[in-house]
């Protein structure tokens, strides 16, 4: 794998890392399983393309993205919230109706590109004279930065509080007064405003909008969470645990451009995502399994070594009484 690939996979995991932040809101901090992140991805990109196409400009563009994003994760929200359909049965939903609204976005086109008008990153690699590539990388570390402090402020806040609270305890923060539907339709708002976020910076990456292209994105977003965890799981702080979750979505993509620099088929990469979700999510139960095997070793261990102190101690015993009998007859 060469320096260019690299790159390219680094700045793939930064922008795919803002999709995981909101992937991370409804997994991790809500609590629920919200299945319309592969519609809304597809749906901020498709957005995005078509807007600007339109000759508006590009930061319009992504905050329309997000704004559509959102409407998709109120969509899923109302289902749950209001009409108590299960969460991962709405999101399923909303993403198989998503895939329509997708193609008639597109203009019942597959796909759509880009290339002909001016994008963020193009911008930026004009005017810093640097490649696409790195143009690429340079703005999801901008906006992967700005995501990860406004949720880190938002979240400290009483709101955030509840928030976290939902998630943790809805019962309790039920009993307090906390409005907790309000709180997760909140939520699972958010989580997809950064998802079509993300899906908006995906196409100016790659310079097109598909209408399959959020196939996966859930399985890469929760691969990315628990490999970060893996890695900063001694850390409490909630900002590491944010960061944490991008860190994890570079990591998951270096290992993507490495093992495709080995020759692996592109038709292929969705088995690899797969293995290595199972992986990353196997890896804590085999740690669990081999601490306890250690316990269970130490604790053999300790009781061979009560047995046969406890066999000292009766030996002792034994020759002390018999030392005793054999100077009792002696005196007799």
């Amino acid at each position: 794998m060469n320096i260019g690939s690299l790159l390219g996979a680094i700045g793939q995991g930064f922008i795919w890392g803002i999709m995981t932040l909101g992937i991370y809101i409804t997994y991790k901090i809500l609590n629920v399983s919200d299945l319309t992140v592969d519609g809304s991805f597809a749906t901020g990109g498709a957005v995005f393309a078509v807007t600007a196409l339109s000759n508006i400009h590009p930061t319009i563009c992504l905050f329309i993205a997000m704004f559509v994003g959102g409407i998709c994760g109120l969509v899923t929200g109302i289902l749950h919230t209001k009409f108590k359909i299960p969460a991962i049965l709405a999101g399923i939903l909303t993403q198989l109706g998503l895939y329509s609204v997708n193609l008639r976005i597109l203009g019942d086109k597959a796909n759509i590109s880009v290339a002909p008008v001016s994008t963020n990153i193009t911008f930026l690699a004009n005017v810093l004279n640097i490649p696409h590539t790195r143009a690429g990388m340079l703005l999801g570390i901008i906006i992967s930065i700005m995501c990860i402090l406004l949720l880190y402020f938002l979240l400290g806040t009483e709101f955030g509080a509840s928030i976290r609270a939902t998630g943790n305890n809805e019962k309790m923060i039920r009993a307090l007064g906390v409005n907790t539907d309000n709180i997760k339709l909140f939520g699972i708002i958010l989580s997809n405003m950064l998802i079509g976020l993300s899906g908006a910076l995906l196409v100016q990456m790659n310079k097109y909008a598909d209408v399959g292209m959020g196939k996966g994105a859930i399985v890469y977003g929760l691969a990315s969470i628990v490999i970060g965890e893996v890695f900063f799981r001694r850390f409490s702080n909630f900002g590491i645990k944010l960061m944490s979750s991008v860190f994890g979505c570079i990591v998951f993509f270096i290992i993507r451009a490495f093992v495709i620099s080995l020759g692996l088929k592109a038709n292929d990469m969705q088995l690899l995502s797969a293995t290595i979700v199972v992986i990353a999510l196997a890896m804590p139960i085999f740690k669990e399994n081999i601490n306890i095997r250690k316990v269970g070793k130490i604790n053999s261990l300790n009781e061979m070594k009560q047995v046969s102190s406890s066999d000292e101690i009766v030996k002792e015993k034994i020759e002390k009484r018999e030392v005793t009998e054999v100077g009792g007859g002696n005196n007799a």
